[in-house]
């Protein structure tokens, strides 16, 4: 599974990249997605950050991608969406 998380100060370019993240997974808060991990989606995430956003940041934007391994596990509180799949956590 992948997490990505982005900070983006623009509100056009957050917006854009948000819509191209739901296009591989869900959104789990405000600026995290879930993502099953493939490495051709991956790749293709990789590719267009490098490609389309990167060119667009400033010094206050970032994103990070964690790649999850089958041993994490995820706890959710509250009203954090649960998909009932495997668990992962990140500790």
């Amino acid at each position: 599974m992948l997490l990505i998380s982005y900070d983006i100060s623009d509100n056009k370019v957050r917006s854009k990249f948000a819509k191209f993240l739901s296009k591989f997974g869900f959104r789990l808060q405000y600026s995290v997605f879930e993502i099953s991990n493939s490495d051709t989606a991956l790749k293709n995430i990789e590719t267009e950050i490098k490609n389309t956003y990167v060119k667009a940041f400033t010094e206050e934007d970032s994103i990070i991608i964690f790649e999850l391994s089958e041993t994490c596990k995820k706890t959710c509180y509250g009203y954090a969406k649960n998909e009932e799949k495997e668990i992962f956590v990140i500790g």
